[in-house]
């Protein structure tokens, strides 16, 4: 019996990871993309009573020889048991190489289940973000679950996207994103992160950490290296988060 319920934990989990693959692949073909797909994978955990602090950088180097640089600064406060809020200001550098304030955004992740009471931990993820220099609005929604095999953990995040304003045509985005992460060492923990969305797939190495201080007080950091796979050209992206939580 506990053989074959794990079985099937494995069969859902290949099913719903297969169903995301799929819905991205072919909305990827429908429309290109205003920005990059490469961010955070989010996991679906809140902790009651928490506060953190979170920098994030990608640096992107393109086919055509660009070097984009993203930075978002944020603060979040969770206001129940299992919802938590974040406050976003983010900076772009772009192919002219001019770094400026890009965005604000506000963020609202819901934890549904506890940890471990379901075959799998869900959440579901809302985002407003508002262009700082024009009149430009992204709403998304998204699902986050996440899946333990052992010593090794599955997250998947599934996005929907809706975009439109004053240099905007009004449209609709689908990202993907997964890592499969061993959990090693709580200080050191190897993965592998795929990303996919309009007109972009890619693949590459992770590692995060989490370093416990006392009570709630811990830090945790995430480096990725992930290269583009739809093109033939050379397209990297170097991605790093810190967040202190207390």
């Amino acid at each position: 019996m506990w053989l074959l319920r794990n079985v099937l934990v494995v069969v859902k989990t290949i099913k719903l990871l297969v169903v995301f693959i799929l819905m991205a692949v072919f909305n990827s073909t429908q429309v290109l993309a205003d920005g990059t797909v490469i961010d955070k994978v989010y996991h679906p955990y809140v902790m009651s009573n928490e506060s953190e602090f979170e920098w994030r950088f990608l640096s992107r180097q393109t086919e055509e020889g660009h070097n984009l640089l993203t930075q978002r600064i944020a603060y979040g406060q969770s206001v129940a048991e299992n919802i938590m809020l974040e406050f976003y200001v983010i900076g772009d550098r772009d192919e002219f190489d001019d770094f400026s304030l890009e965005a604000y955004e506000i963020e609202a992740r819901w934890m549904l289940t506890e940890p471990g009471e379901y075959w799998a931990d869900w959440a579901i993820l809302g985002e407003i973000e508002k262009h700082h220099k024009f009149n430009n609005w992204e709403v998304t929604g998204g699902v986050l679950v996440e899946k333990e095999f052992g010593h090794t953990s599955l997250t998947l995040n599934m996005f929907v996207i809706y975009e439109w304003g004053e240099t905007l045509a009004d449209e609709i985005e689908t990202e993907f994103r997964l890592k499969y992460r061993y959990r090693w060492l709580p200080e050191l923990q190897p993965a592998i992160e795929v990303y996919i969305g309009e007109d972009y797939s890619g693949i590459g190495p992770a590692f995060m950490g989490i370093h416990r201080f006392s009570g709630q007080k811990q830090l945790k950091w995430e480096l990725a290296f992930i290269t583009g796979i739809n093109k033939g050209g050379k397209d990297h992206s170097l991605r790093f988060a810190v967040e202190y939580e207390f």
